[in-house]
């Protein structure tokens, strides 16, 4: 792996669509590598992408992710392709199979094979960016159709995976691995392993990327840093479904995740507790305190991964984006002097 490559992704619970939009124009400033926007129940990410390529000049921009129970391959296809003209060719495809929360209660469509749903999206994607025809499956005498605009094969597409069917579709066909609340000591594991798989398969792609990091924050009070990315952190174990909470247990934290449970009977996205008997989450998934605590912490995850990727909690005042993009920056940018506003406020 190579130090020092940074990357930014959001929550879906982030919803507000300016805040996003000055963090991405900050972080291009900054120099970091990606920048990835998620998509839940709330923004439809793909035209606050197509915003953010207009408004940067370096950054790649990346769904984070878009679900494959929401759109068709076709749709996908379309998607990456027109990203791709406006943003230059700095835009990569996120795809993953998203919870069973949202596939059923939102989208109304059964979360059935969720690894098998993945890989057709991510194949007929694939064949269709290269200039192929449709892969048909449901109406197979139909006449396949052609993507209608010049294909773009070379679109990185990168797989949210945490689970083992998952992983090995992320090992087989992607150009990309981008899971969430991975342990800092496990991801080696596991990249390892992913990587063997793609060997053991002859997969005719490059060697697998792959993007992680801590929920991230800074704060000026090492408590107060602590509490927002535990906040963050109790509501993905505690609300988005059984994934997170299987795959941190898994990972070897059930206890700690058993705690963390307990401790938040009504999770709340800004209002959540990581007991001290599960510090060690915190430990793994996370990096908060004070700006220089911060770069600290985010050191020890460049052995471990391409492109460290922080989290940004939702809902977050601007003055403590800024302060965590600014600290955790590839290259540390100064903060503005006071009464100095960021150059990155303009326009906003």
């Amino acid at each position: 792996m190579s130090g020092h490559r940074r990357g930014v992704g959001l929550t879906p619970m982030e919803t507000r669509r300016d805040v996003i939009v000055r963090a991405a124009v900050l972080a291009d400033e900054l120099g970091y590598e990606a920048f990835a926007v998620p998509e839940g129940w709330g923004l439809d990410s793909v035209p606050v992408l197509t915003e953010i390529a207009l408004r940067t000049a370096r950054i790649q921009v990346a769904s984070g992710i878009l679900s494959v129970w929401g759109r068709t391959p076709a749709t996908l296809a379309m998607t990456a392709a027109t990203l791709h003209q406006v943003s230059g060719g700095r835009f990569a495809l996120g795809l993953g199979t998203s919870t069973r929360a949202l596939a059923e209660g939102f989208h109304d469509i059964p979360f059935e094979h969720p690894a098998a749903r993945l890989r057709e999206a991510v194949t007929g994607v694939r064949a269709l960016l290269g200039g192929l025809p449709a892969q048909l499956r449901q109406a197979p005498d139909a006449r396949p159709l052609r993507l209608g605009q010049p294909p773009a094969p070379e679109v990185p597409i990168w797989v949210a995976a945490l689970g083992r069917h998952t992983t090995t579709v992320a090992a087989e066909l992607a150009d990309g691995w981008i899971p969430a609340l991975m342990a800092r000591d496990r991801l080696s594991g596991w990249t390892a392993r992913l990587g063997q798989a793609r060997e053991d398969h002859d997969v005719a792609l490059a060697p697998l990327m792959v993007s992680a990091g801590p929920v991230t924050a800074v704060a000026e009070d090492e408590g107060a840093a602590r509490e927002i990315v535990a906040s963050c952190i109790a509501w993905y174990l505690g609300a988005m479904g059984d994934i997170y909470r299987s795959s941190v247990s898994g990972q070897g934290y059930a206890s700690e995740v058993s705690a963390i449970l307990a401790a938040n009977p009504r999770p709340s996205p800004r209002r959540g507790a990581v007991p001290p008997d599960a510090q060690v989450v915190l430990d793994q998934l996370a990096a908060y305190g004070t700006a220089d605590q911060v770069g600290e912490q985010l050191r020890s995850w460049d052995p471990v991964t391409d492109i460290v990727t922080i989290l940004l909690p939702p809902g977050l005042p601007w003055p403590v984006i800024e302060a965590t993009l600014r600290a955790a920056a590839p290259a540390a940018a100064p903060a503005p002097s006071p009464g100095e506003p960021a150059r990155s406020a303009a326009g906003t």
